[in-house]
């Protein structure tokens, strides 16, 4: 029986350091709300191997998916579970945002602090090359006084992101009824830009990064981009906001952190993260991932983001999404 538990003794010592060994080097976790693959868990991956590669961070960053109701289970878990845990950070996306904006998330916006947008799918407004639609102006003209006349498209549901952001376009160009415009989905911006060109509807509402390749073409003609300033690689097409339209509508990535996580500890990861974005690493990863990199941090994204998820929600009660 001694020689039981000496040899017992052993192994457990020896469990035991090798658990010790193979234990992460860091607490730091980033929970991406979805399976693997897709934008969150871009995001995550990519953030949290940069993060390591400029010693931001000690070790390597745990990654962990948590997919479920578009990211309420996870932001159930946060707020809940975790609210003031300063090595948690989360990806989200305009899609959270507009998730939470419509009830669908068990907690208000403000039960998180935001962190940053990296990046981001710019929104363009796009018509057939051969439409008589020539400009936002009048397009914005025609849908405030006779919506019915114009059949418009993306690739979300009504009350999606898609379809919201040519909504605010509308309302912002004198469009008081909106659920008065007519809205079909398809099951992505290529298949909306093809029936756009064979005649089926009048405009889409998409990320650029869908339709770059009909715009390169030729066969379609970009309105609007939804952008605070042109996009690098099409710097001829005009943003809404230079035509008098106050709209943005990216499709962002980026991060938020617990509720309750100190001041102290929620700047120092705004600043880790702005030193990422300004950094080769991240500017080459988004880029070929399709993003436009875009900085918004800190206290200046947090208002941005409730400024959108005031919008949404106001304008999903307008077409009957919310009541």
């Amino acid at each position: 029986m001694k020689m039981f538990n000496a040899t017992s003794a052993v192994f457990g010592a020896t469990l035991a350091a090798t658990v010790s060994v193979a234990a992460p080097a860091s607490a730091t976790e980033c929970i991406a709300p979805s399976a693997p693959g897709g934008g969150w868990d871009f995001t995550c991956r990519t953030i949290g191997r940069i993060l390591t590669e400029l010693d931001l961070v000690d070790g390597n960053v745990q990654v962990t998916n948590m997919p479920g109701g578009v990211g309420a289970v996870t932001y159930a878990t946060v707020v809940n579970e975790r609210p003031a845990d300063e090595d948690l950070f989360v990806a989200t996306s305009t899609v959270g945002i507009t998730q939470i904006a419509q009830g669908r998330y068990p907690a208000p916006v403000d039960a998180v602090r935001y962190l940053a947008m990296l990046g981001a799918d710019v929104g363009v407004i796009a018509v057939d090359d051969d439409s008589p639609i020539e400009s936002l102006d009048q397009l914005t003209e025609i849908m405030a006084d006779d919506p019915a006349s114009v059949v418009t498209a993306g690739s979300s549901g009504a009350g999606g992101w898609d379809h919201i952001r040519l909504l605010m376009v509308a309302r912002e160009g004198g469009l008081d009824t909106l659920g008065d415009l007519r809205w079909v989905q398809f099951d992505g911006g290529t298949d909306a830009v093809t029936q756009m060109m064979g005649g089926q509807v009048d405009v889409v509402s998409t990320d650029l990064g869908e339709i770059a390749g009909f715009v390169d073409s030729g066969d379609i003609r970009i309105l609007a981009a939804l952008s605070d300033e042109p996009i690098p690689a099409f710097p001829d097409i005009p943003t809404a906001q230079s035509q008098g339209i106050d709209v943005t509508g990216y499709n962002w990535r980026g991060l938020y952190t617990g509720g309750d996580v100190s001041d102290e500890a929620y700047n120092a990861w705004v600043d880790k993260l702005e030193t990422l974005y300004n950094s080769e690493n991240w500017q080459t990863a988004a880029v070929e991932f399709g993003l436009v990199p875009i900085w918004r941090g800190g206290a200046e994204f947090e208002e941005y983001v409730r400024e959108q998820e005031e919008v949404m929600a106001e304008i999903s009660r307008d077409i009957g999404v919310i009541e």
